[in-house]
């Protein structure tokens, strides 16, 4: 035990004091965290958590993560603490999962986690003059592929992973092409961003969808929708936006204004169907008109 601790002040530096105290606190809440994940899996558990499955609750696990970054986009401290607690939780029930069917433990998965930390920062707890976040980036990709023994890459896309919401893969697969030069360019003695020729090319794939979409078949359609999402993902990315982020914005405002609809018309005593869409577009236009004075206070 006290060589544990001796090498915990160690990795833990100069304010070892500091990050022990909370790393042992942590150490509680995760046993307790643990101990009710498995008691939930028990036979004599909760019938929803024993019938799920690591793949049953892959689409959880990514609605986590969403919520995660809206709450530490909303700047909502209390919230990122909620969500932070439901990655965990389900990390800890995907991993009490496997090691139920005696496949790998937690413990395995943390230690292994750790020791790679401690390999892939040698200019931390090792020798090494990396002090730049660039100089670091590249120090972890070669002890990836020199030390761990990891393929390099065919392609320098091959580091976008494949299994990312389609939107954030766009995203990152056009970061990483721009980054070797192959990116719309301004026009010379123009500063506008993003560039004419991006502009010109969403202009181009909204007529060829117009067009598939009178005479095309349904791939076609599909292909011609597909190619407009993405030049428009390149509009965002032109312009630093997170097309994720600002979809998931979108998504709540359409939420927010409908709701008010909804209670609207209820408050009519009219349904909400094709033949009352007239009032359903007033409403609509209520909800923005209101939400308008709060837009203009948060700019000023």
């Amino acid at each position: 035990m006290n060589a544990i601790k001796s090498d915990l002040a160690r990795l833990a530096g100069s304010s070892h004091e500091t990050i022990l105290v909370s790393a042992e606190k942590a150490k509680e809440a995760f046993e307790r965290l643990y101990t009710i994940v498995a008691r939930l899996r028990a036979e004599d558990g909760c019938p929803w958590d024993r019938e799920q499955t690591p793949a049953s609750i892959r689409n959880n696990i990514i609605e986590e993560a969403y919520e995660l970054v809206e709450a530490i986009s909303d700047h909502d401290p209390p919230h990122v603490k909620e969500e932070v607690g439901d990655l965990f939780m389900l990390a800890s029930m995907v991993s009490w999962m496997y090691e139920q069917n005696s496949v790998f433990t937690a413990s395995e998965a943390l230690e292994e986690v750790s020791q790679k930390l401690i390999r892939r920062h040698p200019h931390v707890f090792g020798k090494s003059d990396a002090d730049t976040p660039d100089k670091v980036v590249e120090q972890w990709n070669l002890i990836k592929e020199k030390v761990e023994g990891k393929r390099k890459k065919d392609s320098m896309l091959d580091d976008v992973p494949r299994h990312l919401p389609p939107m954030e893969r766009a995203y990152k697969l056009q970061k990483k092409a721009a980054k070797a030069g192959f990116d719309w360019q301004k026009t010379q003695g123009k500063t506008e961003n993003p560039p004419d020729g991006l502009w010109e090319k969403i202009q181009e794939e909204i007529q060829e969808t117009r067009e598939a979409l009178k005479t095309g078949s349904e791939e076609q359609v599909e292909e011609e929708i597909g190619d407009l999402l993405f030049s428009l993902v390149n509009l965002a990315r032109h312009h630093r936006v997170e097309p994720s982020l600002a979809l998931q914005k979108a998504n709540e405002k359409f939420t927010r204004r409908f709701i008010h609809v909804e209670k609207a018309m209820k408050k009519a005593q009219m349904p909400m169907d094709a033949e009352h869409l007239q009032h359903m577009d007033l409403f609509w236009e209520e909800a923005k008109s209101q939400e308008q004075p709060t837009r203009k206070r948060e700019n000023q």
